[in-house]
């Protein structure tokens, strides 16, 4: 399995934006933080890993986004287990070239990677909003009211995170809480690890 290491410094080849290296830092967390909490703690690393590199592509081929993909991580030595994590949290959305990604998320991680993607960059916008600037004293009531605000963080599709909510068996409520608990709970770290790699 590439390293932690090798990953950042594979997905830092292909994205330069602070933006996009602060959401795949948040992701990476997150995603460890699923592991954790669903039983799969000696995988944190790993679904980490898929975490951090699953919008490898997003900043230099928006329009290819999960289509090129594959090429740059193969090219990274990154193993086809990863690559088909990365590329489906993209099913079933058409992307900017006119095709819609097939890739279908068959693992429990490639569910969560799915579900929880979207709704990190809504929870991060409404984070923002706050005087604290922090998730750590959002209440879910709080989330859920710019949740169904469809003019807040229009960008994240409140369709993708149901259908990923969907696909985990979930109800929305859960998925809302634990994302919302998964990125306060991470917080400190996201932002120590998005100042150190600066």
């Amino acid at each position: 399995m590439i390293t932690r290491e090798d990953a950042f410094a594979l997905l830092k080849k292909y994205n330069k934006d602070s933006f996009h290296i602060q959401h795949a830092l948040t992701v990476e967390a997150v995603m460890k933080w699923y592991a954790e909490e669903l039983g799969y703690g000696e995988e944190a690393e790993y679904w980490g890993i898929v975490g951090l590199l699953h919008d490898i592509d997003f900043e230099l081929y928006p329009d290819e986004h999960c289509l090129k993909a594959p090429e740059l991580l193969r090219e990274g030595g990154v193993s086809d287990d990863i690559i088909h994590a990365v590329c489906s949290h993209g099913y079933g959305i058409t992307v900017g070239c006119g095709a819609t990604i097939d890739v279908e998320p068959e693992k429990e991680m490639e569910k969560v990677l799915f579900a929880a993607d979207e709704l990190t960059g809504l929870i991060g916008a409404a984070a923002l909003m706050r005087p604290s600037k922090s998730t750590k004293d959002m209440e879910l009531k709080s989330l859920k009211k710019k949740y169904k605000s469809k003019g807040f963080a229009a960008g994240c599709s409140r369709e993708v995170i149901e259908r990923g909510a969907d696909q985990l068996d979930w109800e929305l409520d859960k998925l809302l809480t634990m994302t919302l608990k998964a990125m306060a709970e991470t917080e400190d770290e996201r932002n120590a690890a998005f100042v150190a790699e600066e």
